[in-house]
C-alpha cells in the first residue's frame, strides 16, 4: 500500500487570480487536477431525505458535507461523475417482498421526485449516460467533448451494471478517485469493489464521514477490508480544507 499523501495547504490551483496566460506549469498543473475525479454514490431524495422511500439511516447528516465536497469540486473545475438509481415498474432489483440483499422496495422511480438527486449534491453540465451499452466510438467522443459533470443511470444498485461505465473510465484514466454518498454497504461497496477489480493502479479515497450504510456491523468489517486491500480512508476535512486534493494533482504532475 502506497502512503497516505501528506496533509497541505489548501490548493489555490484554480482560483480567482488564476493568470490570463497559461504557462507551462500551470498547463501542467490543471492537467493533474484533471486526473483527480469526485465519484458521488446515489445522493438521490428517497436514499437522503427521511421521507423518502428508501432512507438510509441518519443519511441526513450527511448533508453538509456532501454539499461542502460538491462545492469544493465545481470550485476547483474537478469533474464530479455520479450514479443515481432510474426504476420504472419491473425492474428486477423492484420487489414488495424484498430481501434486502439483491431487491428493495419500490424506490428512486423514473419521474417522482424520490428518483432526483438532492440540490446540495446538483451537478453542473451533467452528461446523462444510460444503462444500455453504447456504440464505444460514439461515447468517447461524447465524453472527450464534455467538459461538465457525468452522471451514470442504473437499474441495478451496482453501478457497473451500465454497461458503459468501463469506456468512460478509460477517456478520464483517473488518476485517483475521491469517493463518498450512500449506502456504504450496499451502493458504495459496489462501486468501491468494481473499481478496485477493474481500476487496480487508480487510487481511491472514501471519504468515510460521507457515507452511512444500512447495516452498521458490516460497514464497520468493510470499511477494514477496503483500508487493507488500499483504499485510504479519509475525512471530508481532509478534502476540503487540509489540502489532499493538491497532494494528489503534485503527486501526479
Amino acid at each position: 500500500m502506497e502512503p497516505r499523501p501528506t496533509r497541505g495547504a489548501l490548493s489555490t490551483l484554480h482560483g480567482a487570480a488564476r493568470a490570463a496566460v497559461d504557462t507551462p506549469a500551470a498547463q501542467n498543473r490543471d492537467s493533474a487536477m484533471a486526473r483527480v475525479i469526485f465519484w458521488d454514490v446515489d445522493t438521490q431524495y428517497d436514499f437522503m431525505r427521511a421521507e423518502g422511500k428508501l432512507y438510509v439511516p441518519e443519511a441526513e447528516t450527511l448533508i453538509p458535507r456532501l454539499k461542502r465536497l460538491t462545492d469544493y469540486a465545481h470550485g476547483h473545475n474537478i469533474r464530479v461523475v455520479a450514479s443515481a438509481d432510474d426504476h420504472v415498474a419491473g425492474h428486477p432489483e423492484i420487489s414488495d417482498t424484498p430481501d434486502w440483499k439483491n431487491t428493495f422496495p419500490p424506490h428512486c422511480m423514473r419521474g417522482t421526485p424520490g428518483q432526483q438527486k438532492i440540490p446540495e449534491t446538483a451537478l453542473r453540465d451533467p452528461l446523462v449516460i444510460e444503462p444500455a451499452r453504447a456504440n464505444p466510438a460514439a461515447l468517447t467522443d461524447r465524453v472527450r467533448a464534455h467538459t461538465g459533470d457525468i452522471l451514470f443511470h442504473k437499474h441495478r444498485f451496482d453501478v457497473f451494471t451500465n454497461e458503459n461505465v468501463m469506456t468512460v473510465l478509460e477517456v478520464l484514466d483517473p488518476q485517483d478517485i475521491v469517493l463518498y454518498g450512500v449506502a456504504l454497504d450496499v451502493c458504495d461497496k459496489a462501486a468501491i469493489e468494481g473499481l478496485l477489480e477493474r481500476r487496480p493502479a487508480t487510487r481511491l479515497f472514501a471519504v468515510t464521514d460521507a457515507m452511512k450504510p444500512i447495516d452498521k456491523d458490516v460497514a464497520e468489517h468493510l470499511l477494514k477490508e477496503w483500508g487493507e486491500e488500499g483504499v485510504r480512508l479519509v475525512k471530508t476535512k481532509e478534502v476540503v480544507e487540509e489540502g489532499l486534493v493538491a497532494e494528489l494533482a503534485r503527486a501526479t504532475a
